[in-house]
């Protein structure tokens, strides 16, 4: 599942927003925790690196050449 910066905003707005608030109050503080949700999913999606460690067994099946081994060097992820 992809990162969403308006619904992690949402979510924590949900969590500090009295039910009594007035309407108004409540528009306010969703806007800005969403821009505040935004703004951590940008920093986390350009400034995150995951490194997967080499050894990870791999296998291919569905072919004659089906083949079974490990990766030989540690790789890289993307956050999306």
């Amino acid at each position: 599942m992809a990162m969403n910066g308006k619904t992690l905003g949402d979510e924590i707005a949900d969590l500090i927003i009295a039910s009594d608030a007035p309407s108004d109050a409540k528009k306010t503080i969703k806007e800005l925790w969403e821009k505040i949700g935004n703004a951590i999913v940008k920093h986390i999606s350009q400034n995150a690196q995951i490194t997967v460690a080499a050894g990870i067994a791999i296998a291919a099946s569905g072919s004659a050449g089906a083949v079974t081994g490990a990766t030989t060097a540690p790789g890289t992820a993307t956050i999306m």
